[in-house]
């Protein structure tokens, strides 16, 4: 992992940080064969003072489960939306390193590219760790959108100030769609792509479903 920025930051820096570091993503494909794939989730106790960071490695495209790590770190930034990777990813990089084999793709529940500043968690955590990333977000933030066919594998590109910034994918047929983005070295298509692969019979792709399930402690 390479140590890029500090972690004691204000608002003001960490905003900085974020438009300095998105100049260095990489948006297109750049990686070998996918073999394991990484889910990756993160929630709170004690009302917030705990960062508690949940990895799940599936082996691909099987999605057999090969490890499962979990992380606490006390919280160090306030809740401020946009700058959410800079209160949760200390405890994910943590919990990332507790993996015994690096994955070969992280899927992040929450954003990438898709972000006011175009650096959202899934970027941010890609270019800490080298690490081909996607951003699988349950809701919007920012960007509008056209209608989104009922079937499954149904998308539609999310756009924001004239720029493709991500893309609505229907993972079940007439049910609520994710919201994907890419993060660092992945393009677009293939990031739909490898979420749709990554998804069986529910709506969050395999790997960040369990991994949200860790990260909130449910059996």
């Amino acid at each position: 992992m390479e140590n890029i920025h500090p972690w004691d930051v204000t608002p003001a820096q960490a905003r900085a940080i974020q438009e300095q570091l998105r100049e260095r993503l990489i948006r297109r494909d750049d990686f070998a064969q996918i073999e394991t794939v990484a889910g990756l989730d993160i929630g709170f106790e004690e009302g917030g003072k705990i960062t508690r960071a949940a990895v799940i490695l599936l082996r691909f495209p099987g999605l057999e489960l090969l490890e499962r790590a979990l992380a606490r770190c006390p919280t160090s930034f306030p809740y401020i939306p946009g700058l959410l990777s800079f209160r949760e990813i200390p405890a994910a990089l943590d919990a990332l390193g507790k993996l015994r084999d690096k994955p070969d793709l992280l899927l992040c529940d929450g954003q990438g590219y898709a972000h006011p500043r175009r650096f959202g968690l899934a970027c941010h955590l890609g270019l800490l760790t080298g690490l081909p990333s996607i951003g699988v977000a349950k809701s919007r933030l920012i960007g509008e959108h056209g209608a989104l066919a009922p079937e499954k594998g149904a998308r539609t590109r999310l756009w924001h100030d004239g720029e493709i910034i991500g893309a609505l994918l229907r993972t079940r047929a007439e049910v609520r769609p994710v919201y994907v983005s890419v993060g660092h070295r992945i393009g677009l298509e293939t990031a739909l792509n490898y979420v749709l692969a990554c998804t069986t019979r529910y709506r969050l792709p395999e790997p960040t479903r369990q991994a949200h399930r860790l990260a909130s402690d449910e059996k």
